[in-house]
């Protein structure tokens, strides 16, 4: 089968490989029909900072057909459309015991620690499968996993109803985090450097379009950070009101300290916001239905496997108009 197969840093091939092993016991097999590049692809690809083996088919943003089931397996069955759960959980630590796998201790992604979407066909753990809704397109289903990153953080910032929320970056997770942010009611100001990803998610959401220095300091209670830049950061710690909440959801390099006695006086809260939870994942798949006709505005175009190293260049050097590039998986 055609597969894209990541070796090392910056080294992304397209080969022709075997097919995955039948599923074993709680294990499904997959027919891929489309899946996302995402701008963790992109960091494993320059960094190698999650390649823990080599070579992994890469790819955990996707969605397909179940085609076969391993013994105990019953939530789903051959010819059902699924949703697909990103986390390789290991389901005895403390957090997976206490129902928190988004911070397994033992956490890994699909496309890593096992083999993931960038392929014809996949075998996964039973566990990493929803039965997608009815009548949405695999590009949409696709798009269920950073849909469900972008939800997590929306409700780790728990801001109150109708409270104006500014988002940092217009990447897939901030643009995401625009539009279900506008859909629950917020007025939502959106800040990236790059003017046109900005209008794109302004225009696709409603949402207003802002700088740091327009940000009217001390007014701001809640922001979702999506850069994962030190700079970003620290000015938004400068201009949010005393009592305010950061969501960061952006991964970037290490951060230097933050300075403990500004968060303490004037009472900042910085949340990480990592992954989601099976809930979110869940609530995700019932509003799909009616969040599928507000997608395509993000989806930049659609490839085949063998496209998909010159996407990741294009994507690096910022050449990619839209903020999603959807790989259909069953073209040559």
């Amino acid at each position: 089968m055609r597969a894209v197969r990541l070796y090392g840093v910056e080294d992304l091939r397209v080969e022709d490989i075997a097919p995955p092993a039948p599923p074993a016991a709680d294990e499904v097999s997959l027919s891929l029909t489309a899946a996302g590049i995402c701008g963790s692809d992109l960091h494993n690809f320059r960094t190698g900072a999650w390649i823990s083996r080599a070579p992994s088919v890469a790819g955990h943003e996707f969605t397909g057909v179940v085609t076969a089931c391993g013994a105990g397996v019953a939530h789903v069955s051959p010819g059902d459309r699924v949703i697909v759960d990103s986390r390789y959980l290991c389901g005895e630590c403390p957090a997976c015991r206490d129902g928190l796998g988004q911070v397994c201790e033992n956490l890994g992604f699909l496309g890593e620690i096992i083999d993931g979407g960038f392929a014809e066909a996949v075998t996964l753990p039973a566990r990493n499968l929803l039965r997608a809704p009815g009548g949405v397109a695999d590009r949409h289903l696709a798009m269920a996993e950073p849909l469900a990153v972008a939800l997590h953080a929306l409700r780790r910032l728990s801001a109150p109803q109708g409270a104006v929320i500014a988002i940092t970056g217009c990447g897939p997770i901030g643009g995401l985090a625009a539009l279900l942010a506008r859909r629950a009611g917020h007025p939502v100001q959106v800040i990236d450097r790059n003017a046109a990803r900005a209008s794109l998610v302004s225009a696709a959401t409603g949402a207003e379009i802002a700088t740091l220095e327009d940000l009217p300091v001390q007014r701001l209670h809640h922001a979702i950070e999506t850069t994962g830049n030190a700079t970003v950061i620290g000015a938004l710690i400068a201009v949010v009101a005393g009592a305010s909440s950061i969501a960061l959801v952006g991964i970037g390099a290490a951060l230097p300290s933050v300075d403990a006695v500004t968060l303490v006086e004037r009472e900042i809260s910085l949340l990480g916001c990592h992954a989601f939870t099976d809930r979110d994942l869940a609530d995700i798949r019932d509003m799909l239905p009616e969040l599928a006709g507000a997608l395509d505005a993000f989806i930049a175009e659609e490839i085949g496997l063998d496209e998909v190293p010159d996407a990741y260049r294009r994507h690096i050097g910022a050449e990619v108009a839209g903020l999603k590039t959807i790989i259909r998986c069953q073209e040559g």
